[in-house]
């Protein structure tokens, strides 16, 4: 199981003070990493399950909606702990409208974090672990709407698709200096984003009939994977997006 350790290992991961964001820090502390937080929000409960395990925390305070804050927050992490091994991009964004509505302040907002800052924050990561010269990994979330349409949430869907296209792109680059860029694509998982999804019983009852897992996903689902693509164990799996979504593209 020594493949799997990342002990010693320095985590940043956005968007984790919920949610799938809180599920996959945890996990990565769980197996060894120091975790970095990064995003708006509260930190202290991610920072209580971290240190509960033995770990290293640091909340860092940023809005990545634009790129500005992330050489800062990179800045701070190696001045913290001296290095970047792993970069977890979570932090995202929806919104929902039919399509012949859609705002472009929708659009631009949903496209500027959900993949802008995505590649932006990889790049600056990336040039961080060339320059520490010991590779890295780095691990985006895309979606079940990187495969698929959808409906009501077409930036969602842009941004999504986008992801998995650059992450296959990063992982063409970089692979020459050992950094393994991969993605997550959750299916419907229980989290703030799909509480009116949830609270709509005829919808709800369509989508959990789809999976054949039955259920729909939980943020504790997500920590076997990231452990996973954040460890050795990965080592030749570059530019792929796993699909953890309960069986909901195989149905």
């Amino acid at each position: 199981m020594s493949m799997f350790d990342l002990q010693g290992k320095v985590a940043i991961v956005t968007g984790a003070v919920t949610g799938l964001g809180q599920g996959m820090a945890v996990g990565l502390a769980q197996a060894g990493a120091d975790i970095v937080s990064v995003g708006i929000g509260d930190h202290s409960e991610t920072e209580s399950k971290v240190k509960a395990l033995g770990r290293r925390f640091l909340g860092i305070d940023a809005n990545l909606m634009s790129i500005e804050p992330i050489q800062g927050v990179v800045d701070k992490v190696v001045e913290t702990f001296g290095k970047v091994d792993i970069l977890v991009n979570n932090a995202g964004i929806i919104r929902r409208a039919d399509a012949v509505d859609f705002t472009e302040k929708d659009w631009d907002d949903v496209m500027n974090i959900n993949i802008k800052t995505v590649f932006f924050f990889s790049q600056t990561v990336a040039k961080q672990m060339i320059k520490q010269g010991h590779g890295g990994k780095i691990i985006s979330v895309a979606s079940m709407l990187s495969f698929q349409g959808g409906i009501r949430v077409p930036s969602y869907t842009a941004s999504k698709s986008g992801v998995m296209g650059v992450t296959r792109l990063m992982a063409n680059e970089w692979a020459k200096h050992n950094i393994n860029v991969n993605a997550i694509a959750p299916g419907y998982m229980a989290t703030a984003n799909t509480t009116a999804l949830r609270a709509d019983e005829a919808r709800n009852a369509e989508i959990v009939g789809r999976i054949p897992a039955g259920r729909w996903g939980t943020p504790e689902d997500l920590a076997g994977p990231v452990v996973f693509l954040a460890s050795e164990a990965s080592d030749y799996v570059s530019g792929y997006t796993v699909a953890v979504d309960g069986g909901w593209l195989a149905r």
